[in-house]
């Protein structure tokens, strides 16, 4: 069935569906984010000028950290926005202004705009910080980026931070080759792998101890951990972490399917299944699966293969319990794709389109495509990820809150 004749409506199902598992999960688990734990952290914010790193997923019993606070009485002075912004409207990789927010007459200082770092007049009226986002345990995720900046600034000004942990979806597993310090971005900060395994406080407890914020400075940071959470559990998100990450299923593909950006491939920006589907108009003949980007304000204005019938993979339906049961990357598509692609010159051409990243920064590693050029098998090329990723497993259990 082609994407252009599917009609919007199963996609709200798919988010309610999402809300209801979560919801229901919480109340089987018991699980608590930092953030619904108020009483652990109200009286450090009381008589205090607040300033709170938030987005869309920060929320306290499905109402947003920010107006719960404000009614509990808590002086918040700042709001401080990652990618997409505060309230979560702007596509990937768009630049946000600074704004004062209409609901809260707050201004909204954007670390995803003019510089990513607060800068000491931003903070000049902040008493304590306050970090509450939701991850999803990847290492080109850009919010670990942001958490490293706020505990840069934090640190540099003399401002404690208080980080409201949450579970990490992808925290099941760790996989991945470990970041080439010469591929340093804006996708990949730090040598981790690509599904790092950490939660939010965590990796801040990580950049912390290893000395990696700036001039080795250390941030003063208070970590109110999540109740009754492991690593191994399963955890629904009640709200899309991000415009493109709308479903389950698109947050447990992620991982792997974000390395697509970094192809001639459209992995479903445009459409409402992103990060669940792969395909391209080469790949006509070899796949009878087909789907059509379009425009669409706030998850992909200009997305590849705009209105072009493109052929490839649907994911939507595949087990993604598989993943938990393997805990590792699916390299297979990657290789697969690359076989079925007509043009193999074109595949790892990023200056084909504005819309990819770099598959090297995605990667983390110059090796990774030439492996799969080179016609290696993902035994092999798993292989090549050590001793690293064996390194970094010993680093990671230092800084782990859960089990």
């Amino acid at each position: 069935m082609k994407l252009n004749s599917i009609i919007i409506f199963p996609f709200f199902l798919a988010l309610l569906s999402i809300h209801a598992r979560a919801n229901s999960q919480s109340s089987v688990t018991g699980i608590l984010t930092g953030a619904e734990q108020t009483e652990k952290y109200l009286p450090l914010l009381k008589g205090k000028r607040v300033g709170m790193v938030v987005n869309p997923t920060s929320i306290i019993n499905q109402v947003t950290s920010v107006d719960s606070l404000l009614k509990r009485g808590i002086n918040i002075v700042k709001i401080f926005g990652p990618e997409h912004g505060f309230r979560g409207n702007a596509s990937a990789g768009i630049k946000v202004n600074d704004a004062i927010d209409e609901k809260t007459v707050i201004k909204a200082i954007s670390l995803y705009g003019k510089h990513e770092i607060p800068t000491p007049a931003d903070l000049s009226d902040v008493d304590i910080m306050v970090f509450d986002i939701q991850d999803v345990g990847v290492r080109f995720y850009t919010y670990i980026n942001t958490l490293q900046y706020v505990m840069q600034a934090c640190a540099e000004n003399n401002k404690e931070l208080v980080i409201l942990d949450r579970p990490n979806p992808n925290g099941f597993y760790i996989d991945g080759p470990i970041l080439d310090s010469r591929l340093v971005s804006g996708i990949g900060l730090k040598p981790i792998p690509i599904v790092h395994g950490l939660t939010i406080g965590e990796y801040a407890q990580m950049l912390n101890g290893e000395g990696w914020l700036k001039n080795k400075v250390k941030c003063k940071i208070l970590i109110i951990k999540v109740a009754n959470y492991n690593h191994d559990m399963a955890y629904d998100l009640p709200v899309k972490p991000s415009p493109n990450l709308n479903t389950q299923q698109s947050i447990l593909l992620y991982p792997t399917l974000c390395l697509f950006e970094g192809t001639y491939l459209s992995h479903g920006r445009g459409t409402q299944f992103p990060f669940t589907i792969l395909g391209a108009p080469a790949l006509k003949g070899k796949y009878s699966f087909s789907f059509t980007p379009r425009s669409i304000k706030g998850m992909a204005e200009t997305p590849l293969y705009q209105d072009q019938l493109c052929y490839g993979l649907d994911l939507r339906d595949y087990d993604s319990s598989s993943i938990r049961k393997s805990k590792t990357l699916n390299l297979k598509w990657l290789i697969e794709l690359y076989k079925a692609y007509p043009d193999k010159a074109d595949f790892f051409n990023f200056k084909l389109s504005k819309q990819m990243n770099n598959f090297d920064k995605l990667a983390g590693v110059y090796s990774l495509k030439e492996q799969i050029i080179a016609g290696k098998s993902e035994k092999e090329i798993r292989a090549s990820w050590e001793p690293g990723l064996s390194q970094y497993k010993k680093m990671r259990k230092k800084y782990l809150l859960y089990p």
